[in-house]
């Protein structure tokens, strides 16, 4: 039962009734609902004729029903607060003290009944009459404490949309809190079985397409998405809808938070930017492959970044048997330490202070910590930046990169998930270039040790730590202007949660050497974006086009032009295979050649999607 005022049903009672004066009122209750269908059953039989009718034999057997009601019924707990009021375990409990006191008084009505003064059927006519009337009490106390807790005149009328399971739950919930800001006066679902349905007498008034009507009808101000699995798209239809019709939506905390009380009505929140550009999460299943992190030594570089500190999150949730946190941010492991630990001490061996540059430092932390599954999370990310400073790329995300995977090999690592980017397809930026390195390293490492050494790819991360989104936001509340690179640019976009879940799946389905890639869905627009975030920010904010920067696409790739998409264990997971490159052939020289002949390509419009990772002449020199 989810009612939220669970204090008026519930031992004590509202207002804090005691326990013994609230069942002891229940139990007389119960007791005069015996003696009552006793009496009428015996009318019932007599058929009104009662001139003949032992009346104190009559009242004696309600007494002895009510006794027996009394003990049976403390038998099973009705009357000692076990049960909330009302409920279906309640009923349950109710039929069967009701039926056990009705059988113990037939056999010796049926053995001593008379046939005139106690009739041998009254105790069989009178059983049922008296569960029916014990469930009519406590339905009256049920309708009367939920009026009670109905919202106060001050609620705001809502409209649900949704009918379903989740709608009608929430407008119980609604109905049943005194203390809701929100009073449901219309539900609107688009599946036409529905469109006679009631929840707690509040009808379905139409489809989408009737909005404008039952606002007019109903008065609303408001609007609660109420549908479990709702895409961008949707969100997105039924946002501009309800803005037209004058309507302020609001959207459900998640669904497993709502239906077991661990989030409130309050909780209700204003539609976000992140729902209007997500996807339809992807249910990727991976509590039922993540049984390989149970009881092992996992450690995860870049542990204080947004997806290392919640890949490090996820991780904690299979039971590692140890979970080491490797970053060279010391604030940043700090954050993490307290999502996982509960505190920031950084006093324990569970955060590692180190940088993945220092090729020393790595091998001896591995040779002492032993890691068994190694997730590397640690980069270089700002495109712009790295443009400008493209040895700080080669020197984090290249070297950096295999310094890792030789110290993985050297502990004896067995699974080993490189975390790279959607810009190491086709790539034409530093960090294109680098990330597309660090994948074919992790492929050479998956060849040389034979061990599923692989990589995850995926597009854009909403809310992570310098992206786009808390970028515009600032530049919303600094007053703007608010810059977009192109008119026409899109992106790829996934949450930070569903990224470090295909992270933590891809080493349990991944085959050494490959490349997991999750289906993002359509790339979205970044000019649509700004203008909804402005919108939404009231502010009238201006955009300013910079033009597309150096080594920045119009529209970003998540597989290459030389990969295969292949799907064999999920449909929205690919798994692409990429060539191996052997630390041998890697060089400094040879890598600034192919930035300076990339951007040479790019000014003079040539292909950009040339992979210029892999050494094209002989004559560079194979040294780091």
């Amino acid at each position: 039962m989810s009612i939220v005022d669970q204090r008026k049903l519930i031992p004590g009672g509202p207002n804090g009734t005691p326990p013994l004066v609230r069942f002891g009122s229940q139990f007389v209750l119960d007791a005069l609902a015996w003696i009552a269908a006793i009496i009428l059953a015996v009318i019932f039989r007599f058929e009104f004729g009662l001139v003949d009718v032992n009346w104190l034999a009559v009242l004696a057997l309600g007494v002895i029903a009510a006794g027996l009601q009394f003990f049976v019924g403390w038998a099973f707990a009705l009357y000692k607060g076990r049960y909330t009021y009302g409920t279906f375990d309640e009923v349950r409990a109710l039929v069967f003290a009701a039926l056990t006191a009705g059988v113990v008084m037939c056999v010796p009505t049926i053995l001593l009944g008379s046939g005139v003064t106690v009739p041998r059927s009254t105790v069989l006519i009178a059983t049922p009459m008296a569960l029916v009337g014990m469930f009519a009490i406590r339905y009256a106390k049920r309708l009367y404490v939920e009026h009670l807790g109905k919202p106060g005149a001050g609620a705001r009328r809502t409209i649900i949309y949704g009918a379903g399971y989740l709608g009608a739950n929430l407008v119980r919930r609604m109905l049943t809190d005194s203390n809701s800001r929100y009073l449901p006066v219309a539900l609107i679902d688009d599946n036409p079985r529905l469109s006679n349905a009631r929840h707690r007498g509040v009808p379905v008034m139409g489809t989408f397409h009737d909005l404008g009507k039952i606002v007019e009808a109903t008065g609303a101000t408001e609007l609660v998405i109420c549908i479990g699995r709702a895409d961008s798209v949707l969100i997105r239809k039924i946002s501009d809808a309800s803005t037209a019709a004058g309507l302020q939506v609001k959207v459900l905390p998640v669904l497993d938070e709502l239906l077991t009380g661990k989030s409130r009505l309050s909780d209700l929140r204003d539609i976000s930017i992140e729902d209007l550009i997500g996807r339809h999460p992807v249910d990727t299943e991976v509590a039922s492959i993540a049984g390989y992190l149970e009881g092992k030594r996992v450690l995860v570089t870049g542990a204080g970044g947004s997806i290392g500190s919640e890949l490090c999150r996820q991780i904690a949730k299979y039971k590692p048997g140890e979970l080491i946190m490797l970053d060279r941010d010391e604030t940043g492991l700090q954050g993490a330490q307290i999502g996982i630990s509960g505190h920031g001490l950084l006093d324990t061996k569970d955060v590692v202070l180190a940088d993945i540059r220092d090729e020393a430092a790595l091998t001896a932390i591995f040779a002492d910590r032993a890691p068994e599954v190694v997730f590397h999370a640690a980069a270089l990310k700002h495109l712009p930046m790295l443009e400008q400073y493209p040895n700080e790329a080669w020197k984090t995300n290249v070297i950096g990169t295999l310094n890792v995977l030789n110290a993985a090999r050297a502990a004896g690592v067995r699974t080993f998930v490189n975390v790279s980017t959607d810009k190491a397809a086709n790539p034409t930026s530093a960090l294109g270039h680098s990330k597309r390195v660090a994948e074919k390293l992790t492929a050479w490492m998956a060849q040389e040790t034979g061990h599923a050494y692989l990589s995850v790819r995926f597009g854009n991360v909403i809310g992570s730590r310098g992206s786009m989104l808390p970028t515009f936001t600032s530049l919303i509340e600094s007053g703007g202007p608010l810059t977009v690179t192109h008119p026409d640019v899109t992106r790829y976009f996934m949450t930070i949660p569903e990224a470090c879940q295909l992270v933590v799946q891809a080493g349990g389905i991944g085959r050494p050497g490959e490349v997991l890639i999750l289906d993002m869905g359509e790339p979205v627009r970044i000019l649509e974006i700004a203008q909804r975030m402005i919108s939404m920010s009231g502010k009238n904010i201006e955009i300013v086009y910079t033009g597309l920067r150096h080594g920045e696409k119009l529209h970003e790739e998540l597989i290459g032009n030389n990969e295969t998409d292949e799907r064999p264990l999920h449909p929205k997971i690919s798994h692409a295979r990429v060539n191996g490159i052997s630390p041998d052939r890697l060089s400094k020289e040879g890598w600034e050649a192919r930035l300076t002949s990339a951007a040479e390509d790019e000014a003079s419009q040539k292909s950009p999607c040339r992979d210029l990772s892999e050494p094209s002449t002989t004559s560079e020199v194979r040294t780091k």
